[in-house]
C-alpha cells in the first residue's frame, strides 16, 4: 500500500469518528442537516445540472431530500427563454421551498456584444442569481467585467479540462483575470482539472480569493471523464481539497455536480453527501 493511499485511509478512519461527534442543526422549515462544528464553515450545496432529467418541481424535492439549502440553478430549470414573470415565478417556487439561490450556469457566452452579454446578467437579475458560472471566449471577457460592475453580480469562469480550448485548468483562465475586478473569478470543477494532469490542490491554493464557486465530483480515475462515481468511491483527493478550502478561508459553495446515474441520481447524491459531511466532520476535530 502507498503512503499515500495509507494516509487517505487513515484519515477516512479519523472521519467516520468525526461523524459520531457532530451537532445537528435545524433546517429547511423543520428538516435537519447534519453538520460538525469547525471554525470555518464549507457550505455544500447542489448544481441543479445533476437533477436535468426532471422537472423543476421534482428537482426541488429532491434537493431538499439532500437536506441542504444552497442550490446552483441551471437553466433546464428556469430558461432563458422564459419571460420576466415565469423567471419571477420559477425563482420564488425555489424560495418558498426554503432554498437559496448561490449561481447558475454553466452559462456559454460567446457573442461579443453588449447585447448578448447583458441577455445573461438580465437572466441572472430576475432569477435571483448572485453569482453566473460562465463559460466565455476569452476575448470577452473585458465586456463581461464592465457588466460584472454594471450589474454588481460575480462571474465565475469555469473550466472543462482536455476538451476546453480556452480554459482546460483553472491556471488557464486566471492568468486572464488577475487585474480584473474581483467579482471575477473561478469556478473549480476539479473532476476537470485533475484530468489536465493538474494537481487540483494546488490549482485551488494559488487561486486563492479567485475562487468563487466550485463543481465538486469524484473520479475512480483522476484522468478518465467516464469514470465518475459517488463521491467518496474514487481516487479524488477530498479530504485534502477541503482542508484547503478551509486553510483559505472560502466563502464561496462547494456544489455537487453529479452527471452520472441521470434516471436515479438521488441515490448516488444522498451518498455523496454523507461522505462529504463525514470528511468535514473529521476536519473540525
Amino acid at each position: 500500500m502507498s503512503t499515500e493511499t495509507k494516509s487517505r485511509r487513515d484519515f477516512l478512519g479519523i472521519t467516520a469518528m468525526g461523524v459520531a461527534g457532530a451537532v445537528v442543526i435545524p433546517r429547511l422549515s423543520g428538516r435537519t442537516e447534519t453538520r460538525a462544528n469547525s471554525k470555518w464553515e464549507i457550505k455544500l450545496g447542489v448544481a441543479s445540472y445533476s437533477l436535468r432529467e426532471f422537472s423543476r418541481a421534482d428537482a426541488i424535492k429532491m434537493i431538499l431530500e439532500l437536506r441542504t439549502p444552497y442550490v446552483n440553478i441551471k437553466s433546464f430549470h428556469l430558461p432563458y427563454e422564459n419571460s420576466p414573470e415565469e423567471l419571477a415565478a420559477g425563482r420564488r417556487e425555489f424560495e418558498e421551498a426554503g432554498l437559496q439561490i448561490v449561481g447558475g450556469g454553466n452559462n456559454n457566452i460567446i457573442e461579443d456584444t453588449d447585447e448578448h452579454v447583458r441577455m445573461f446578467f438580465e437572466y441572472a437579475k430576475m432569477s435571483g442569481m448572485p453569482l453566473l458560472v460562465i463559460a466565455p471566449k476569452p476575448e470577452i471577457l473585458p465586456r463581461i467585467e464592465k457588466f460584472v460592475k454594471q450589474y454588481n453580480i460575480k462571474v465565475a469562469i469555469h473550466n472543462h479540462g482536455p476538451e476546453d480550448k480556452y480554459f482546460p485548468a483553472p491556471r488557464d483562465a486566471l492568468k486572464l483575470i488577475k487585474n480584473m475586478d474581483p467579482r471575477v473569478g473561478l469556478c473549480i470543477d476539479i473532476g476537470h482539472t485533475t484530468r489536465t494532469g493538474a494537481d487540483v490542490v494546488q490549482e485551488i491554493a494559488e487561486a486563492g480569493n479567485r475562487v468563487l464557486d466550485m463543481h465538486i465530483k469524484d473520479l475512480k480515475d483522476l484522468m478518465v471523464k467516464e469514470s465518475q462515481c459517488i463521491v467518496g468511491e474514487g481516487a479524488m483527493p477530498i479530504p485534502e481539497i477541503f482542508a484547503q478550502l478551509q486553510k483559505m478561508k472560502y466563502a464561496g459553495y462547494a456544489n455537487l455536480e453529479y452527471e452520472i446515474d441521470k434516471d436515479n441520481p438521488l441515490p448516488g447524491m444522498k451518498q455523496s453527501f454523507a461522505y462529504m459531511r463525514g470528511v468535514l466532520a473529521g476536519l473540525a476535530m
